[in-house]
């Protein structure tokens, strides 16, 4: 999700050495490598479809995996969040390993932010997003706009392990990022009053995502998402007619989408031609958007 800076420190504390004995007890056999075999990463489901750690898919009803169900003070971190709670998991990242610099982008990342509680870290790893860089300490609560590019450094020997829990975000959740601050310590609004929550404090129960995944995008939310990625376009004075180009496709794409709607809606017996009308879009983009670039270094073709 984008966001209006790089970092933005939510003001929350948690008891970091609690919640890394639980993780302890859990044992090494649990850890799973990282789906992309990333060197130095693994993960530990703790969110999952249906509630199974084997699971890496968005779709489905999400639900607590056996792992989460033995932590009770990571149940009760991920619920003080205040919000819908997606797939979440524990990042590990071995010493002298890093996550590589990328931008987050495909549907489920166009409306989702990623809250991080570091767990276990050393104060030199270094997590960069877009031209800036700043040091989650253990037991805090940040996100970070995942829309830029950014990478983390572990240059100590130790482990680096954050709670990383995917979110579309609640009323009371985006409440309390408007209390937080910057990574340069400058309030959002009201002064910073970061608040502790500990392993027996009361918080409210967890709500987890139930099919996050549409089968058809709505016109309208077709519509939205491709003039964000219009807006995020870069295109050079070369480029131009290209852009212009791609813009008219657009255009013509979302008059087709809402003609095939106003027939089909949702109903199966579309599927196939609104699969065909993106398929014909694509192919037409390819040519005038090929070396076009968006704001955050990714290709606007995809």
């Amino acid at each position: 999700m984008k966001l209006s800076h790089p970092f933005i420190q939510l003001p929350l504390l948690f008891d970091a050495p609690a919640l890394a004995a639980e993780i302890e007890a859990l044992g090494e056999s649990v850890w799973m490598p990282h789906p992309q075999g990333f060197a130095g990463n693994s993960m530990l489901p703790l969110v999952a479809s249906e509630g199974d750690p084997r699971d890496e898919s968005y779709a489905g009803t999400m639900a607590p995996t056996p792992h989460l169900r033995a932590c009770p003070y990571l149940r009760k971190t991920i619920a003080s969040l205040g919000t819908v709670v997606g797939r979440t998991r524990l990042m590990r990242l071995s010493g002298h390993a890093e996550v590589t610099r990328h931008a987050d982008q495909g549907y489920y990342w166009a409306d989702r932010v990623r809250v991080h509680v570091p767990i276990a870290t050393q104060p030199t790893v270094r997590f960069e997003c877009d031209d800036t860089h700043t040091n989650m300490a253990a037991g805090e609560c940040w996100i970070f706009d995942t829309w830029r590019q950014h990478r983390v450094l572990n240059d100590d020997t130790r482990s680096r392990i954050h709670l990383v829990v995917d979110t579309l975000g609640s009323e009371s959740f985006w409440k309390l990022v408007g209390t937080g601050r910057t990574h340069h310590g400058e309030a959002l609004s009201v002064p910073w009053q970061p608040r502790l929550v500990g392993p027996g404090d009361a918080v409210p129960e967890e709500i987890y995502e139930t099919g996050a995944l549409p089968v058809v995008m709505t016109p309208w939310e077709l519509e939205s998402r491709l003039r964000f990625l219009l807006a995020e376009a870069r295109p050079t004075p070369a480029q131009q007619a290209g852009f212009e180009r791609t813009q008219a496709l657009t255009e013509a794409l979302l008059r087709r989408w809402r003609y095939l709607w106003a027939q089909h809606g949702e109903q199966p017996r579309g599927w196939p031609v609104f699969r065909e009308a993106a398929k014909a879009y694509l192919a037409e983009l390819a040519a005038p958007a090929a070396s076009i670039q968006l704001q955050n270094e990714l290709g606007l073709a995809g």
